[in-house]
């Protein structure tokens, strides 16, 4: 199924979900909103409720501009297509949304760290899904912090110990930021848990950087 081609009709039935007011995108460069979570001695999640407005204008231009594609994965000895589609700016001189620009340098300034790429998943309806999982290859490093822009339909976000033990469960709205930081990509797997009673699509925005992709020496 080609979704780009399935995007305004998609989008005729999203008009309700984020009513017509949100004309530009904005986000808060104070973080005035953020609230942190202890997961344990060395990692935190932080989430940031509101950090955009006008979500529902980068939404549309995602949908309809980035090269959205389906993937095919192995596992034990099985090839099987991903529950979701995918896209990634590797360059930062690939992106031409003005709005992921100005996410990406607020962010840099906030957290102290150069995010210089994107990691895009696309979620079509709550069928659609990814299971457990760290951030790699692109979090090497012992502690790296990684946000995540929530646009869309809210979903479970699921966070728990790598060694087990019980998640810790988050549902970010459309414009809300998830930060896991500190050794939450060496100690914790996350994921996004299918949920086929939600009819409306997610994107999910990760922001990377190439200086937490390389080892601690």
């Amino acid at each position: 199924m080609n979704y780009r081609n399935h995007s305004l009709s998609l989008l005729n039935g999203q008009n309700d979900l984020f009513g017509d007011n949100e004309t530009e995108f904005t986000i808060d460069r104070s973080f005035h909103t953020a609230k942190r979570v202890e997961l344990d001695e060395y990692s935190w999640v932080e989430i940031v409720p509101g950090w955009a407005s006008g979500a529902s204008v980068l939404f549309e231009q995602m949908l309809a501009s980035v090269p959205w594609a389906e993937h095919q994965r192995r596992m034990f000895n099985k090839v099987f297509l991903e529950p979701r589609m995918t896209a990634a700016y590797p360059d930062i001189r690939q992106i031409s949304q003005e709005g992921l620009l100005k996410a990406m340098a607020a962010l840099s300034d906030h957290y102290g760290v150069p995010y210089d790429g994107l990691w895009m998943n696309l979620y079509r309806s709550g069928r659609d899904g990814t299971g457990w999982h760290r951030d790699y290859p692109s979090c090497r490093k012992l502690e790296c912090i990684v946000p995540v822009l929530t646009l869309g339909a809210s979903r479970k976000f699921l966070i728990k110990p790598i060694k087990g033990g019980s998640s810790l469960t988050f549902i970010p709205s459309s414009g809300d930021l998830v930060v896991m930081g500190g050794r939450a990509q060496q100690d914790w797997v996350h994921c996004v848990p299918k949920e086929p009673g939600i009819p409306d699509a997610r994107i999910s925005v990760n922001f990377m950087s190439q200086s937490q992709a390389v080892r601690d020496s």
